[in-house]
């Protein structure tokens, strides 16, 4: 699966072992930077990146890693189609994808170490959305909510 990944200054040194493990998970990881550290970035430029791959269908799902996860996750979720969620858990990784179609992982570098975020990274991307009769009419009361609003 092609996976675009972005983190801002407090989700930097977390994003090479991510970009890492999903190379060896047999995934497509799409960098989008930051490149190099820059301790005054901003996390929505990335939460634009990454929501923007996956709106126009250049990657399937989308990581960004901030600092709590919060804001990066704030962001995200402005951008029609994306829907964003900060697991800090592997059920909640899972979940979200199950019942809720999540398609942008959010994770706070500073909240969780290097080994619960490769788990809730993996349990992310190997989720799949249910298409069971309750979670297709709860997204679509979503969808249809982010049309009239």
């Amino acid at each position: 699966m092609k996976i675009a990944i972005a983190a801002d200054h407090g989700g930097f040194p977390l994003k090479a072992d991510i970009v890492e493990l999903l190379k060896q998970a047999g995934h497509e990881p799409i960098d989008l930077g930051a490149h190099e550290y820059i301790a005054g970035d901003d996390y929505p430029d990335y939460s634009l990146l990454v929501g923007r791959a996956v709106q126009t269908g250049k990657a399937e799902r989308g990581i960004v890693i901030c600092g709590s996860g919060i804001g990066a996750c704030v962001a995200a979720n402005k951008l029609k189609g994306i829907r964003a969620g900060v697991c800090h858990d592997t059920y909640s990784a899972h979940q979200g994808v199950e019942h809720d179609d999540m398609n942008v992982l959010c994770l706070g570098a500073r909240i969780i170490g290097v080994e619960p975020a490769r788990e809730i990274v993996l349990a992310f991307a190997a989720a799949q959305f249910n298409l069971g009769e309750r979670y297709q009419r709860r997204l679509n009361k979503v969808l249809k909510i982010e049309q009239e609003n």
